[in-house]
């Protein structure tokens, strides 16, 4: 796991899929209709919203990814120099914060979430996503 000065964490297990994120950076920056720096993938059966499974075992989740297209912003004064993404994520999914320094919010949420038995991990870089930022799910 890469330790950078600023990281974005992600908590799989709060985010509910309604991609305020992705339209928090979509509308900040004015990208145009068909361009996302973040997108949020579906964890299920194969289809965005699809889940797995056979009723009633049914199961799903979303994960917030960003691309390597991701600036890193720091946002601005109005969002305490948060990336807008973490700023307007409704659930609190989203962390951000120097792994570090012990007193930022995203390593107090690492050391949270990892000691209720979360894992951390971070997407390949195959896969044309952003390094360093953490994902943290329970029960891998």
């Amino acid at each position: 796991m890469s330790k950078m000065s600023k990281t974005i964490l992600v908590n799989v297990d709060r985010c509910l899929g309604c991609w305020t994120c992705s339209l928090a950076c979509k509308v900040a920056y004015d990208l145009p209709v068909d361009e996302h720096r973040l997108y949020v993938r579906t964890i299920g059966g194969g289809g965005v919203d699809v889940p797995a499974g056979q009723w009633p075992n049914l199961s799903m989740k979303w994960m917030p990814v960003y691309k390597t297209s991701c600036i890193d912003c720091r946002g601005c004064s109005s969002t305490d120099d948060m990336p807008y993404c973490v700023y307007n994520c409704t659930t609190e999914a989203l962390t951000y914060g120097d792994l570090d320094d012990p007193a930022s919010p995203a390593a107090r949420e690492m050391t949270r979430l990892k000691n209720m038995g979360y894992h951390a991990y971070e997407l390949s870089a195959w896969e044309g996503t952003k390094p360093g930022v953490v994902y943290l799910e329970k029960g891998l």
